[in-house]
């Protein structure tokens, strides 16, 4: 494998887990907007990843019988979507501008544990990416320095 193709995978799960923090922020910063362009209120947005290039299995197969070993190609962002398996949360607010004819307002169905506990996540897998990156730098150093004298 390439280093500089190691440089890319490492690279790659950076700036993917640096997007899901940028959305898990935004969910947290619309957690009480209970109204939005088309009038319904916020919904969560969750972030799915998949592996850039996928490799066809039938090129796998070939690729272990020519003793080329099979490496990742780094991961991408698939797909922003919005959460619709949970449903948002009903307050009894009836001064809220927003209050149903009941007097409940409907706000996002964002649970501020539930987004510090995928940033925790979120940010031990870039620190993870970033440990990968360091040492596959420090291997590069390595390398260059074999046969030199000092």
């Amino acid at each position: 494998m390439s280093i500089f193709r190691a440089f890319d995978i490492s690279a790659s799960g950076m700036t993917a887990q640096r997007f899901r923090t940028d959305i898990i922020a935004e969910n947290v910063a619309n957690e009480t907007t209970t109204r939005t362009q088309d009038g319904t209120p916020y919904r969560r947005k969750v972030v799915a990843f998949e592996e850039k290039r996928i490799t066809d299995f039938s090129h796998v197969l070939d690729s272990v019988r020519e003793s080329d070993k099979m490496i990742g190609n780094g991961v991408k962002v698939k797909a922003i979507g919005e959460d619709y398996s949970s449903d948002f949360i009903m307050k009894y607010d009836p001064s809220h501008p927003d209050a149903d004819e009941n007097g409940y307002v409907s706000y996002p169905n964002v649970n501020i544990v539930t987004e510090m506990t995928n940033m925790i996540d979120a940010s031990r897998s870039y620190e993870a990416n970033v440990t990968a990156f360091n040492a596959i730098k420090s291997m590069a150093s390595q390398g260059l320095n074999v046969g030199s004298k000092g």
